[in-house]
């Protein structure tokens, strides 16, 4: 990594070179390994979602705001990538109990001794706490790129909760957390599985690369046509079940321990 040249700067401005060079490895893996259970289970969304694939007149206000959000999602810009993604988080209830949808969350964290800015494009938090983030990936970017920028929010999420956990005496330090994210490029999402520690805090902290690797899982649904998946996302009536079957089981990974 001697030749790479890494300087402080914005989550916005990550890219490949600082996955690589903090050591940060992303690794497929099956449903199981991903979401720890045998199965996918089905998705708690009304069927119309499911089986149409436009909306109908006798649909109810539920369905209808899906394919509403979903055509804009795929024609205009970021804003209304960000309004699909916090519909389907209160679609599935991602908000109960107790916890809010913001999206265009300010956050920060310190890279090579310098503070710098993170803006997630949705977040789900807990009386503060970061529990999950969501990074739209611009259509003319890497989505190489926008799994950097996701990493870099993930870092600031962790350096917040690790600050709000000091004004928790009777919980130990928090020392590692699970913060699972979502890339989201028009209606196509692909999750993530981020363990975030303070040795990696530290070490972008002080600019110093890991030896220990921090390895992040990515699972992409199980849709019937891979190849035109980031094309056609949810707007493929046969993509949706997979896809909400991964939104219904993504739901348990918020506030797990590491």
């Amino acid at each position: 990594m001697a030749d790479l040249i890494i300087s402080a700067k914005s989550g916005s401005d990550w890219t490949r070179n600082e996955l690589a060079y903090f050591n940060i490895k992303i690794r497929d893996v099956e449903a199981p390994a991903f979401f720890n259970r045998a199965s996918l289970p089905p998705p708690s969304v009304p069927p119309g979602i499911l089986q149409n694939a436009v909306a109908t007149p006798d649909m109810t206000e539920e369905e209808q705001d899906f394919f509403n959000y979903l055509e804009v999602a795929m024609i205009e810009e970021e804003s209304a990538v960000d309004d699909f993604a916090a519909y389907l988080f209160r679609l599935f209830r991602y908000n109960r109990p107790n916890r809010i949808i913001r999206t265009k969350k300010e956050m920060s964290f310190i890279m090579g001794g310098k503070k710098v800015s993170a803006k997630a494009d949705v977040t789900i938090q807990d009386q503060g706490h970061y529990l999950l983030l969501v990074q739209e990936n611009k259509r003319n970017r890497s989505t190489d790129d926008a799994t950097a920028q996701l990493m870099a929010e993930c870092i600031a999420a962790f350096e917040n909760n690790k600050h709000l956990r000091t004004f928790e005496p009777l919980r130990p330090p928090l020392e590692h957390q699970v913060i699972p994210g979502i890339t989201m490029v028009g209606s196509t999402p692909v999750f993530f599985r981020a363990t975030i520690t303070t040795k990696l805090q530290e070490a972008v902290a002080t600019m110093r690369r890991p030896s220990e690797e921090t390895i992040v899982l990515r699972f992409i649904p199980p849709v019937p046509d891979p190849a035109s998946y980031y094309i056609q996302g949810m707007n493929r009536v046969d993509n949706r079940l997979p896809i909400m079957q991964c939104f219904e089981a993504f739901k348990d990974l918020l506030g797990m321990p590491a």
